[in-house]
């Protein structure tokens, strides 16, 4: 089922183990089945992929497609993996980046340090710059520093210093 797909691969992710020709199948066998998949299971799926080294395009493409309308399902971990994965893979959706930068603040708020550093990283990786989402990250932001890990901080003002 969609679950224990999304599981495999991220069991494969977590311990860094890339297994391209496990992948490809895998990718091959979700790819008509990602609608049944969970949002939790769909970022979990792109992450994984990113985390291993293992791109595949249709994967991402249809994950994108099939988030779009479903992006208010997704956690604060899911949406800052899901954006995390696509720039990690060098895999562009404007669409999906324009989307979730209509972020209500009331939802930034659920952000933990390393989601915000994360989300914010992962706009400018991929060279899209945001004001609207990166002043609203700010304003969840600057009254939390103190929670911020040196290297969070340090991705938060590349980030920024990025994308102008």
């Amino acid at each position: 089922n969609s679950q224990e797909i999304a599981n495999t691969v991220w069991a494969y992710a977590t311990v860094d183990h890339s297994s391209p020709e496990l992948f490809d199948k895998i990718a091959e066998i979700a790819l008509p089945r990602l609608h049944e998949f969970s949002s939790q299971a769909l970022a979990s799926t792109v992450w994984s992929y990113a985390t291993v080294g293992n791109s595949s395009p249709q994967l991402f493409d249809r994950v994108a497609e099939i988030a779009l309308p479903r992006l208010d399902e997704f956690s604060s971990q899911a949406l800052a993996n899901t954006v995390w994965a696509y720039a990690t893979d060098g895999h562009s959706s404007p669409q999906l980046f324009d989307k979730i930068t209509n972020i209500p603040l009331s939802h930034l708020h659920k952000f933990n340090s390393q989601e915000i550093a994360n989300t914010v990283w992962a706009y400018a990786t991929v060279g899209y710059s945001s004001p609207q989402l990166f002043d609203k990250i700010a304003s969840v932001a600057i009254p939390r520093l103190d929670e911020f890990s040196p290297q969070a901080l340090a991705n938060i003002v590349w980030a920024y210093a990025t994308v102008g």
